[in-house]
């Protein structure tokens, strides 16, 4: 099996000669491409394909969230995980790189073992926060949504996704801001369960990321009891 390929921003070059060395002891792993600034990235993007994308949000010329932007709006890439890591543990920052389309969120202060566990489960398909910012994420995003109420389920023009009663219970986990794994437990059902669950919601949902899924839900008023 190919190793999953991942390109490295950050504008501290010895910090990403670090991170790179530290990837690349990975069997499953390998870096393909560097950049200093977020133009860079998009230029590597489009030559490399790559698998992943870890970004670092303060950098020159074009930082990581309008880099995330153009990654995700530019004509002909393909759809690649976004992971940032950055020093800031600011909930505006975190909330800002999930309207940006980042799917993860992981601090420098993180160790080795960690960042690699983060890096592998957004492959995977997770979104991997800091539990702390997570609960404010989930927070924000119900607080800045227009109340349910306003956004009913009686409205003739909203054409409301056709999830199943299972897609509602996992829709609801989101929305709690657990894990994947918490969620299993929760529900009784396999981790893979879990997953093409979340993956359904979202291509119903139109939403690039769990969290998005959670505020749309919100909006729609699909948590209402």
């Amino acid at each position: 099996m190919k190793p999953t390929r991942v390109i490295l921003a950050d504008d501290h070059e010895l910090f990403r000669e670090g991170m790179a060395t530290l990837i690349n002891g990975q069997p499953d792993l390998t870096v393909v491409g560097q950049a200093g600034d977020g133009l860079e990235v998009l230029t590597l993007a489009r030559d490399l394909q790559p698998d992943l994308v870890v970004m670092d949000i303060s950098m020159p010329v074009c930082d990581g969230l309008e880099a995330t932007q153009l990654l995700r709006t530019t004509p002909g890439l393909p759809p690649m995980p976004i992971l940032i890591l950055t020093v800031h543990d600011e909930d505006e920052k975190l909330f800002d790189a999930i309207r940006a389309g980042a799917n993860s969120y992981i601090l420098k202060s993180t160790n080795s073992v960690d960042f690699l566990r983060g890096l592998r489960n957004t492959l995977a398909g997770e979104s991997v926060l800091p539990p702390k910012l997570a609960a404010q994420l989930v927070q924000k995003f119900v607080q800045t949504s227009p109340h349910p109420n306003l956004h009913s389920r009686s409205d003739a023009n909203e054409i409301l996704p056709d999830l199943t009663p299972r897609e509602y219970d996992v829709l609801k986990c989101l929305a709690e801001g657990i894990t994947d794994k918490e969620i299993a437990a929760k529900l009784s059902i396999s981790l893979h369960t879990v997953k093409t669950h979340v993956r359904n919601i979202l291509s119903k949902l139109h939403a690039s990321n769990r969290y998005q899924a959670a505020r749309l839900a919100q909006k729609k008023g699909l948590l209402d009891d």
